[in-house]
């Protein structure tokens, strides 16, 4: 997992961002966070070079930077934190993400088609016309995002949870969602048709969805009441 160390400077309670030696490497060693950092610019510069040129990327902690208009396709992230960061524009079919983090962070026209993702947490995140379709997404974190004009179709969610989460405009077409979660959600012409629908859970009670909730219901659901 990242490192987390505290920013330099004494009062700050951010974590540092990742640090470099002579060869490009990542290290342990403490550094500001990216508030704080002299040349921020150059940071930017030093990750999308690193990102770009390492397949496998581990533990590497960016909390707070932007990303536009890069492809990340098929690289594989261990251990990472993106939390408070921005992506735009992001391509990255095939992408492996293992307990990651990018809490908060906010995703704007990206597209994670066939990604994989294992105990990743993407808690409190915005996702404005972002893509999901054909991922594998098991076990990961969810709650209380909001997403607009998204979509996981075809998809398996496979114990995740997106309790507390706010969907409009979002499609759940065609996804295994056995032990996933949607206490407390509320959902505005969100699909959910031929996904098995009966295996997550919408109330703590375990209430099912009507039909017009499966195919493309317009209701607002508050409160884990259906």
């Amino acid at each position: 997992m990242f490192t987390q160390n505290k920013c330099l400077v004494h009062y700050c309670r951010n974590l540092a961002i990742s640090t470099f030696d002579e060869d490009g490497n990542l290290t342990d060693d403490k550094n500001y966070c990216l508030d704080h950092i002299p040349d921020p610019g150059k940071f930017k510069a030093d990750i999308y070079k690193y990102i770009s040129e390492h397949d496998k990327i581990v533990g590497l902690n960016v909390c707070g930077l932007l990303f536009s208009n890069i492809d990340i396709s098929n690289k594989k992230f261990y251990g990472c934190t993106f939390t408070n960061c921005t992506f735009n524009n992001i391509s990255s079919s095939n992408v492996v993400f293992r307990m990651c983090i990018f809490d908060f962070a906010i995703f704007n026209d990206c597209s994670f088609i066939k990604s994989n993702s294992l105990f990743t947490s993407f808690s409190g995140a915005t996702f404005t016309h972002t893509l999901f379709t054909s991922s594998d997404i098991i076990q990961s974190n969810f709650n209380g995002i909001k997403a607009y004009q998204s979509s996981f179709d075809d998809s398996d969610l496979f114990n995740s949870r997106f309790i507390a989460s706010t969907l409009i405009d979002t499609s759940f077409r065609n996804c295994n969602l056995k032990k996933s979660l949607f206490y407390d959600s509320k959902r505005t012409n969100v699909s959910f048709k031929m996904s098995n629908t009966r295996e997550a859970l919408f109330t703590p009670e375990g209430k099912a969805l009507s039909e017009n909730d499966m195919s493309f219901g317009n209701s607002i659901v508050d409160g884990g009441s259906l």
